[in-house]
């Protein structure tokens, strides 16, 4: 069994994964990343190794219970624990008045964003039980506290991550889990780009006034640093955070307050 703490976090091929994943190898933990995109994946590995981290590469889908079975398997069975979970994987979705998207765009997006959520927790959570000790942290989004307009699916599916988060602390606090949901918004980087296209398409308007509008509603006037939302799931997943659970922590640069 590993002396070190072991973490996954899930959809650590990219962007907030990416930074999360690297933030937990540089204080020392032993990092599982998983995602489907197993490129990028590699790519990961290849930061984690550059702060002298130690790193599990594990390609998984978290739509297959069959593949995150196969996943949590392969971590305890190399490294015999599962300290903490970053259920970190999660999509867009389609972009477009409710009434105009398709349908199964919308089961996709709940697939990943929620069942995915869901079926990684269930996983690992047996394993964390036997231990007597654990830490989930969930990576919901501001969008589910707020409308976005032609974001229907996916600002649904990060409410639903709200209630999930709750319910699950609850449920496992009396077996020395802790369960939080981190809410970042406007977060730097390609996904937000995406966004703001979509937003500018959407709505007929120049991009660099969408992206204007997003900084102006930051009382900092800036859009969120990933490593602001990484450092806040280090913390989650530490010592430091130990009588913190069923939070909703936002990390948004203070265009939610709530």
């Amino acid at each position: 069994m590993s002396d070190r703490r072991v973490s996954i976090v899930t959809g650590a091929s990219q962007g907030i994964g990416r930074v999360i994943a690297t933030e937990l190898a540089s204080r020392g933990d032993i990092v599982v990343l998983a995602a489907r995109n197993t490129a990028g994946l590699e790519e990961t590995a290849g930061h984690i190794d550059g702060v002298g981290g130690k790193h599990l590469v594990i390609e998984t889908d978290v739509t297959s219970d069959a593949s995150v079975g196969s996943m949590v398997a392969a971590v305890t069975g190399q490294l015999g624990r599962i300290d903490n979970l970053v259920n970190n994987s999660g999509v867009g979705g389609p972009s477009g008045r409710l009434w105009e998207v398709d349908s199964d765009e919308w089961r996709s997006t709940y697939e990943v964003n929620v069942f995915g959520v869901f079926s990684v927790t269930r996983a690992v959570l047996p394993v964390m039980i036997q231990q007597g000790s654990g830490s989930v942290v969930i990576v919901g989004s501001i969008s589910g506290k707020r409308p976005l307009f032609g974001r229907s699916a996916y600002t649904s599916t990060k409410t639903a991550l709200i209630g999930l988060t709750r319910t699950l602390a609850l449920e496992a606090g009396p077996l020395g889990i802790r369960v939080n949901l981190v809410s970042p918004g406007f977060v730097a980087g390609p996904r937000i780009e995406w966004v703001m296209k979509a937003q500018s398409e959407a709505r007929g308007i120049d991009v660099d006034d969408v992206r204007a509008e997003f900084e102006a509603e930051s009382p900092l006037g800036r859009l969120t640093d990933p490593t602001d939302v990484a450092r806040t799931v280090a913390f989650l997943t530490s010592e430091s955070s130990a009588g913190i659970t069923g939070a909703d922590l936002n990390v948004n640069s203070g265009v939610v307050m709530y």
